[in-house]
């Protein structure tokens, strides 16, 4: 077998987070700003109560930091892979990063990424790395439409590789939308249904909410995050798959 193929193992979290490193994960978020908490309008127009930007994890240590977690779930969700390609922007560095992790847990595969803009000198041509081929793993942050993913995937399809599977840092559980209106169906179910990728993510919105069902007797700023927890649970039951 191939040094990138990734052995399937028993792992009772199938998305790739288990609930110990998905808690630790969501602190990260909280202490690096990603993860914020209040009044936040989704691409899809609607009012969260919390909000997760993942351009935040924006020094050396937080993108290794976070380069860990990626690559801890990719290991345990038991994906077999033969490199990783990340779309511009924000998948550039997540899919860098990531391959650099994957590499020091003896894991070490190709990886690649596109430009917006097709380069018409020098090597020229809309990919940078290695060449597409054999079963891609896509690295991103979060997927809403799945624009972006279906992006990628003709880009790897052109090339003459498989796009296989999906890694991200946030299932946000929550319904997608088609023409403006919501369907029964999330982004990650609509990416596994509908275009056949398996998909591994970091965390999830139920991750975040028995974060903020913690204890909160130990001190203000876990009763302050307690607070939160109405809000998106109510959420949750209104836009929740």
């Amino acid at each position: 077998m191939q040094e990138s193929e990734l052995q399937h193992r028993s792992d009772p979290h199938p998305e790739g987070a288990d609930s110990e490193s998905a808690q630790a994960f969501v602190a990260f978020a909280l202490e690096s700003g990603v993860l914020r908490f209040g009044e936040f309008v989704t691409k899809a127009g609607r009012l969260s109560p919390y909000f997760f930007n993942a351009g935040l994890f924006n020094d050396g240590a937080k993108l290794l930091r976070l380069a860990r977690f990626y690559a801890n779930a990719i290991v345990r969700s038991g994906i077999a892979f033969d490199m990783v390609f990340g779309p511009a922007y924000k998948g550039i560095v997540l899919a860098s990063a990531v391959a650099m992790e994957l590499a020091r847990l003896g894991h070490n595969v190709p990886f690649a990424y596109n430009r917006k803009e097709a380069k018409d000198h020098g090597e020229g041509g809309l990919l940078v790395g290695a060449p597409l081929k054999g079963r891609v793993l896509i690295v991103d942050d979060v997927i809403s439409a799945g624009t972006a993913v279906r992006e990628a995937m003709a880009i790897i399809r052109q090339a003459g590789a498989t796009p296989h599977a999906l890694a991200i840092a946030l299932d946000r559980q929550e319904m997608a939308t088609e023409n403006g209106q919501d369907i029964p169906v999330s982004a990650v179910q609509q990416v596994q249904r509908q275009l056949g990728l398996q998909v591994c993510a970091v965390a999830t919105l139920d991750d975040i909410l028995r974060y903020l069902q913690r204890d909160t007797s130990v001190t203000m700023a876990a009763k302050e995050l307690a607070a939160h927890h109405a809000a998106v649970q109510a959420y949750r039951q209104r836009y929740g798959i």
